[in-house]
C-alpha cells in the first residue's frame, strides 16, 4: 500500500492554513490578542484516527517538526505517538527529534479503529501515512465537540496530550474534541465566539474564567455580561446545539484574594454561574457545571493546572454533564455565515 494523504486522517482540527491544522480562523488574526494568535498555531489535540485491517502490522508517519536549539533544555527531548484502542493505552512509540522524519507504529493483531496522539509541543505536522502488511482507512467520524478555554483545557501540566481532560472526555462519551483551549487566553474575547460561531460542531463546552482574575482583571458585573455576550455570539451560528459552561474550577491563591479591581475568584465564578442560569432560562440546549467542587489541592500540579488526577476528575464531571443523547456527527452544523469581517481601511 502506498503512501496516503493524512488529512481525511486527522481528527481534532479547526482550521487549516494550507495543510497545517491551526485553532483560530487563519483569515481572522488580525482581531485577536497576539497571544492567543502564538498559541492558536500550535495543533493541540490534533490526532490521526484510522481503521487497520487485519493483518496490518504498524503504520508508518511522515512528518515534520520543530527542533529546539541545541541548548534548550528539552533539546534531546524524543516524540512520543500514544497509540490508543478505545480506552486502552496500546502503547507509545518514541522517535529522536528531527526536522522532518519517519515515525513506525507497531499495532495489535487482529485490526481495528485506533488513535494516534501526536507530540504536541514540536508542532508536528503529518506529510503522509502508509500502512505495514494490510490496508488502512479513515476512522468513521464521531460527533464533534468544539472545547473552548485556558490553558487547563489545552492541557497544561498533564504529562501526555492523551491525558488532558478534553481528549479524555472525548474517549468516555466517544467525541472528537476540538480543543480551543488557549494558554493565558480565555478571557472573553468576543472575535472568538464568532470564531465558534463558524466553525461546526455538534456539541460545545466554554470553559474560562480564570484568567479574568489576574491576567486581565475583571469585574463580576463584566463577566456576567461578558457571558452573556460571548453565548448570544455563539448561537448566531449553533442555535440550538448543547452548549455546556464550566466555570473556574479550584485555584487556591485566588479564591478569596481581590485582584486590582476587588474581585475574588469566587465571585467571579458566581457572576459566570449567574450568567448561565439566566441563559438558560429562555435557552434549555444551555448547560451548567460548577467547576469550584471538582478538584482539591493535592489534584493541582503548580496550584493552579491540574494533574493527570485532576484532568480525570474534570473529565469524568464532564462526561456526566454533558446532555444525553448526543447528535449524529454533522447534526448541527454552524449556520452563521462562513465570511469574515471585512479590516479597517
Amino acid at each position: 500500500m502506498g503512501w496516503l494523504d493524512p488529512a481525511p486522517f486527522l481528527r481534532g482540527t479547526a482550521w487549516l492554513d494550507g495543510p497545517r491544522p491551526v485553532r483560530a480562523d487563519p483569515d481572522d488574526l488580525e482581531r485577536l490578542p497576539w497571544d492567543i494568535a502564538a498559541r492558536a498555531a500550535l495543533p493541540i489535540g490534533v490526532r490521526i484516527e484510522f481503521t487497520a485491517a487485519p493483518g496490518t502490522r504498524a503504520v508508518r508517519l511522515r512528518y515534520r517538526a520543530d527542533v529546539p536549539r541545541p541548548d534548550d533544555p528539552l533539546a534531546a527531548l524524543r516524540h512520543c505517538f500514544a497509540l490508543w484502542q478505545g480506552t486502552r493505552l496500546v502503547g507509545e512509540t518514541f522517535a529522536a527529534p528531527a526536522a522532518e522524519t519517519t515515525v513506525t507504529v507497531p499495532l495489535p493483531a487482529g485490526g481495528g479503529t485506533f488513535t494516534l496522539h501526536l507530540p504536541e509541543s514540536q508542532s508536528p505536522l503529518p506529510l503522509a501515512l502508509r500502512a505495514v502488511g494490510g490496508a488502512l482507512s479513515p476512522a468513521p467520524p464521531r460527533p464533534r465537540w468544539l472545547v473552548h478555554g485556558d490553558s487547563i483545557t489545552e492541557g497544561w501540566w498533564s504529562t501526555r496530550p492523551a491525558h488532558s481532560w478534553p481528549a479524555t472526555a472525548g474517549r468516555l462519551l466517544g467525541l472528537d474534541p476540538v480543543n480551543l483551549g488557549y494558554a493565558g487566553g480565555a478571557r472573553g474575547e468576543l472575535p472568538l465566539a464568532e470564531h465558534l460561531a463558524r466553525l461546526p460542531g455538534d456539541v460545545i463546552t466554554l470553559a474560562f474564567g480564570t484568567n479574568c482574575w489576574s491576567r486581565v482583571p475583571a469585574t463580576p458585573d463584566w463577566l456576567y455580561a461578558t457571558v452573556r455576550a460571548f453565548v448570544g455570539l455563539v448561537r448566531l451560528g449553533h442555535p440550538v446545539t448543547p452548549l455546556l459552561i464550566l466555570s473556574p474550577v479550584l485555584r487556591p491563591e485566588a479564591e478569596h484574594t481581590p485582584n486590582p479591581l476587588g474581585a475574588t475568584l469566587t465571585s467571579l465564578r458566581r457572576a459566570m454561574e449567574r450568567a448561565a442560569h439566566d441563559l438558560a432560562v429562555g435557552d434549555p440546549h444551555v448547560h451548567l457545571l460548577p467547576g469550584r467542587p471538582l478538584l482539591r489541592p493535592e489534584h493541582l500540579a503548580d496550584g493552579l493546572h491540574p494533574n493527570d488526577a485532576g484532568h480525570t476528575r474534570i473529565a469524568q464531571a464532564i462526561a456526566t454533564a454533558l446532555p444525553t443523547p448526543l447528535p449524529h456527527p454533522g447534526h448541527t452544523p454552524a449556520r452563521f455565515p462562513l465570511t469574515t469581517p471585512t479590516p479597517p481601511p
